[in-house]
């Protein structure tokens, strides 16, 4: 496996996955003094994600991205600049997850060029189902076997619409990078539909962020870097070396990232505080000669779980918005952080519309907490026991107001079934 070097190296990185849309101007290549006749600039696309919940593979195809200097400009209008991928590319997405692989998650869509000057609109064209087989856009569970259809509306098929700013000048080159959310993207039906509601991010494309190392015999780790408890990026552990990275964060003198690490039927493990000071400043958290958890005490321990079930109702009622339901701890003299976060499923099978299910499985454990410093190792703390088995249950959903539970839920003595919502707009 290629070591990750802390440089940008942007023209190799176009090396990429499907849809993060990032939009790092690189530096001017100068052709522009002296009143001379602006030149051509060079547009790239580039495609990334963060790990899809509960799916062996989630499949789009991608027939081209169209770029339009105007934020109203249709799909018929004059003046787009079309990347065409001729054949058109089907990509599963959970291909994207981990960066450290030598293409770092990245799936390149392409490139052209493009007339110097301000653009504000991009759009990615999907290739719909035919209705019959292979399938273009689809999602593989484990307890199911081949692909299921993945329902896609008659917008992607003109073009999911991306409003975002940027500047090709005279002979530059701009990288954009898509960042595509799976888990976000889906809606799940109790009555076995998945539906493409697609959500995509502007990231940038520089690389940088936090890497370390998990003990890799540990099941189903996920690691993710948060702010005030909000997901900014997450990722899977490489299941060989043990290494994790999570790139493109935003960055700057004081920001600091709490990074949390959980595993199937383990207690969470915390380190608060990781700084990103730069665009291309790569910070490490553990070392593959002492991956967590080999610290005194032990991180991640095993745990007992339980779980935490309800159903969210939309008011007004759709069946058509993505739920996310997310538990978050409390961390004693440490920060709030989310443990788990899931879509909802529709229950479209005999409630009414706009009901929505959950059930988050959760560990009763203690946490542990280690501050970011340096030299590594990171020391942990395990928690008091007071916060062990405590999540403050939140639950969203675009276009409405998003609700908590006014006090935590103690899951500690068992499951905790009928922690309903109500969302409004």
């Amino acid at each position: 496996m290629n070591k990750i070097k802390h440089r940008a190296t942007p023209v190799i990185w176009l090396m990429g996955f499907l849809l993060a849309v990032v939009v790092a101007g690189c530096g001017s290549s100068g052709n522009g003094g002296g009143g001379a006749t602006a030149q051509p600039g060079t547009v790239s696309v580039s495609m990334t994600d963060a790990p899809a919940c509960g799916y062996d593979a989630v499949n789009v195809t991608v027939s081209k991205v169209r770029i339009h200097q105007s934020d109203d400009a249709d799909e018929n209008a004059a003046g787009w600049t079309d990347i065409t991928l001729d054949p058109a590319r089907k990509i599963n997405l959970l291909d994207l997850n981990d960066p450290t692989q030598p293409n770092f998650a990245l799936e390149a869509l392409g490139e052209s060029p493009l007339a110097a000057g301000h653009y504000t609109q991009l759009r990615l064209v999907l290739v719909p189902n035919s209705g019959g087989s292979p399938l273009a856009n689809s999602v593989v569970l484990s307890t199911t076997p081949g692909e299921i259809a993945l329902d896609t509306p008659s917008a992607v098929h003109s073009g999911i619409k991306l409003i975002h700013q940027f500047t090709v000048g005279s002979g530059q080159r701009v990288d954009l990078l898509l960042d595509f959310d799976a888990c976000k993207s889906i809606v799940h039906t109790g009555s076995g539909k998945y539906k493409l509601k697609p959500v995509i991010h502007v990231i940038p494309f520089v690389l940088n962020g936090i890497e370390g190392f998990v003990d890799n015999t540990l099941p189903n780790v996920n690691v993710s870097a948060q702010v005030n408890g909000d997901i900014v990026r997450a990722t899977m552990l490489n299941t060989q070396t043990g290494k994790f990275f999570l790139a493109h964060l935003p960055a700057g003198v004081g920001v600091t990232y709490d990074v949390v690490i959980t595993a199937d039927n383990h207690a969470t493990a915390v380190i608060s505080g990781v700084p990103v000071p730069t665009d291309t400043s790569i910070t490490a958290v553990s070392t593959s000669g002492a991956p967590i958890p080999v610290v005194t005490p032990p991180t991640l321990e095993a745990s007992a779980t339980h779980s935490i079930s309800g159903t969210v109702t939309l008011n007004p009622a759709t069946d058509d918005e993505t739920v996310l339901v997310a538990a978050k701890q409390a961390l004693n003299a440490g920060p709030t952080v989310t443990v788990k976060s899931a879509p909802a499923m529709v229950l479209d099978t005999a409630l009414p519309v706009g009901d929505y299910g959950y059930s988050l499985t959760l560990p009763i454990g203690a946490p542990s907490l280690g501050p970011y410093a340096t030299p590594l190792p990171i020391v942990f703390t395990r928690q008091p026991s007071a916060v062990a088995g405590q999540y403050t249950v939140q639950v969203s959903a675009d276009g409405y107001a998003t609700k908590s539970s006014l006090a935590p839920v103690d899951i500690s003595g068992g499951d905790k079934t009928s922690q309903d919502f109500t969302l409004t707009p």
